[in-house]
């Protein structure tokens, strides 16, 4: 393994060699313009339970744009759209500056992901964000969302959320009631809180959802649209999942266990099974589409 990861880097080395006059003077300028933005966001906003999915995907990102690289490259040969590169970079330097001014975290993070799409179109032009599409479409799912949107968006879906872990765990026979988003089970209580069932938590599991569909890669187009409209349930039961399961740590474990280490573990509950919950789903997919497939062959024939 180690020797087939030497081996992509070395015959990488001569194209990214290549590619470091032109290209190191850009990113030492977005370095100098966004080291700043993304450091204060690190220690900010991204440090929180709400908000750290953030980091997350913009590491995502900068991976998704690194795979993309050598195809975005190889692609675009053609002219570069310079006329619209320039006005989006303008527009894009307007929104960087208003929000640096006035520390205003959404225009930072927009315009970063404006300005990379005006660099490559004035390096490389459409071509090249036609490829990269995906990775700057990606990105938008870390721009910090203010806050009385996610408040005004959140509470239907914790109060869903809290109504159906509330019906379940009533039907399997525990002592369970709710109070609007407030769970009380045996002699606790349990706030269902943003960062368990809320927009960010949504988001980012919708982010998880488009990241297989890329990585994957499936040729079928129904079976693409249908995986990308169903992440939006699955993310919803794996909030459930995530809710039913720190109630449960709460009623066997006590409160202090619900806030501490197994609150965290709860979280990873929760990716896991969106994970399993998409891949399950993928699979039905796949056998519905091959059997559907199979039937049409059979009656053309």
């Amino acid at each position: 393994m180690h020797n087939l990861v030497a081996t992509s880097f070395l015959t990488k080395l001569p194209r990214l060699k290549a590619a470091m006059p032109e290209w190191l003077p850009i990113l030492l300028g977005l370095l100098v313009m966004y080291v700043p933005t993304f450091y204060d966001l690190l220690n900010g906003q991204w440090a929180t339970e709400e908000h750290a999915h953030g980091s997350i995907i913009f590491a995502l990102g900068l991976w998704l744009i690194y795979r993309q690289w050598p195809t975005m490259m190889e692609k675009s040969a053609g002219k570069p759209s310079a006329f619209i590169g320039w006005l989006i970079l303008a527009i894009a330097l307007m929104l960087y500056i208003i929000g640096r001014a006035l520390q205003t975290p959404i225009f930072e993070v927009t315009s970063f992901i404006w300005i990379l799409a005006a660099i490559l179109l004035i390096k490389r032009g459409g071509s090249a964000l036609r490829v990269m599409w995906f990775p700057l479409f990606f990105m938008l799912f870390m721009i910090p969302l203010p806050g009385t949107l996610i408040i005004m968006l959140t509470m239907p879906m914790k109060m869903a959320a809290s109504y159906v872990t509330e019906h379940i765990l009533y039907w399997a026979n525990y002592p369970i009631a709710r109070n609007g988003v407030v769970l009380q089970i045996g002699q606790y209580q349990l706030l269902v809180a943003d960062a368990c069932a809320g927009l960010q938590t949504l988001l980012t599991l919708e982010a998880l959802g488009l990241l297989y569909l890329n990585v994957v890669r499936h040729t079928s187009f129904v079976r693409n649209v249908a995986l990308a409209i169903l992440i939006i349930p699955i993310s919803f039961a794996a909030n459930v999942i995530r809710v039913i399961v720190l109630t449960l740590i709460i009623y066997y474990f006590g409160d202090e266990a619900g806030q501490g280490f197994l609150h965290g573990f709860a979280g990873m509950v929760l990716f896991l099974s969106a994970l399993i919950l998409i891949l399950t789903v993928d699979k039905l997919l796949r056998l519905t589409t091959t059997a559907f497939s199979t039937n049409t062959n059979r009656l053309i024939t």
